[in-house]
């Protein structure tokens, strides 16, 4: 595994930065998640890493040598796209030990078949060593996609939302073992997403891309909890953070505070002098989602499961303020400023 580097890259498709001056380093044996909307330029990040293109300025390099300038198989990447790519005629054996025949490595078969039975133990899939491609659902299909790049053992794994064609169930369930893979292989992987989720339980370090720029890097906590900009804390939350003019819930804030950032599971029910009326209520099994009016503002709180408010009743809310977000006209986020306590000097007499 190696670490990877972006030095200050652009790449321009006529007037369009896809991406602008990225500076990012994955260390080696991390997973790093790039998060963003469609034309962030998550996947234009990964074509220049993978060679696919090529960039306008900067530099790439991986595991310390300058890779800017060369071709895509010198790299030593694998790619795992959102569609499987599988050969439907070959068997999963065939399709895992494919990268392996290849004209540039031709393995052995006795070599060919240890690796790929041991990939395929891995992904939990031995059993299906047999069956035609077109024999599998969704789920197994991926891990046979995420297999081919396994087997090849590379320095780095490039995946571009491998996850979001499938349903919620196997996403989930394939989340996990991606997580259980890299850890246990110690891979370098470089994964892109608009799924918030995705992120947040897949990820050593998030980055939040806007308009091919790097606006926030770093644990999924601390992008969650101290977000720069208005655009970062609406990429991370479900339900989405709830941004209040200053003067909504009569919280105080520092000075050029004009938006109040308010996590739903931060809204207390039940307690405090601000009253609320419940607008609607989302059960989804451990939780309830409300729609609460207050004043002429809406916001969304957390309740348990099996809580008794529904539409139409009313409660009181509260806020600890500690746990809100301001921010100022530009849409940055201000940080409180706690004031320090006189240190009292003590005249000592010495006897």
């Amino acid at each position: 595994m190696a670490e990877i580097v972006f030095d200050a890259v652009t790449k321009r498709f006529g007037e369009v930065a896809a991406v602008s001056e990225l500076s990012l380093t994955v260390n080696e044996g991390a997973f790093v998640v790039l998060l963003g909307p469609t034309g962030a330029g998550k996947t234009t990040t990964l074509r220049l890493l993978a060679g696919l293109e090529r960039p306008d300025l900067g530099r790439i390099s991986i595991g310390g040598v300058d890779m800017t300038a060369e071709p895509p198989a010198a790299r030593d990447v694998a790619f795992v796209f959102q569609q499987y790519s599988l050969y439907p005629h070959y068997t999963v054996y065939e399709n895992l030990a494919f990268p392996l025949r290849a004209p540039a490595r031709r393995w052995p078969e006795d070599r060919i078949r240890e690796r790929v039975e041991n990939v395929a133990s891995v992904l939990r899939i031995e059993h299906k060593l047999k069956n035609a491609a077109t024999q599998l659902s969704g789920g197994e299909m991926q891990r046979v996609a995420i297999g081919r790049a396994l087997v090849r053992t590379p320095s780095v794994f490039l995946m571009d939302e491998p996850l979001s064609s499938l349903d919620a169930k196997l996403r989930e369930e394939l989340r996990v073992e991606l997580k259980r893979i890299q850890r246990e292989l110690g891979a370098t992987i470089l994964y892109v997403t608009h799924d918030q989720l995705e992120a947040m339980t897949l990820a050593d370090r998030i980055g939040v891309l806007s308009e091919g720029r790097l606006v926030q890097f770093g644990t999924p906590r601390d992008v969650y909890t101290r977000p720069d900009t208005v655009y970062v804390a609406q990429r991370l939350g479900s339900p989405q953070i709830n941004l209040l003019p200053v003067e909504a819930l009569g919280l105080a804030g520092p000075a050029g505070t004009e938006q109040l950032g308010i996590r739903a599971e931060d809204v207390r029910l039940g307690t405090g002098t601000i009253e609320a009326k419940v607008l609607t209520a989302e059960h989804l099994g451990a939780e309830t989602v409300l729609l609460l009016q207050v004043g002429t503002h809406r916001l969304h709180a957390l309740a348990g499961g099996h809580d008794y408010l529904r539409p139409g009743d009313t409660t009181n809310i509260a806020v600890e303020p500690e746990t809100v977000l301001h921010f100022g006209a530009d849409r940055r986020r201000l940080d409180m400023v706690v004031p320090s306590r006189p240190v009292e000097h003590k005249e000592r007499t010495y006897g």
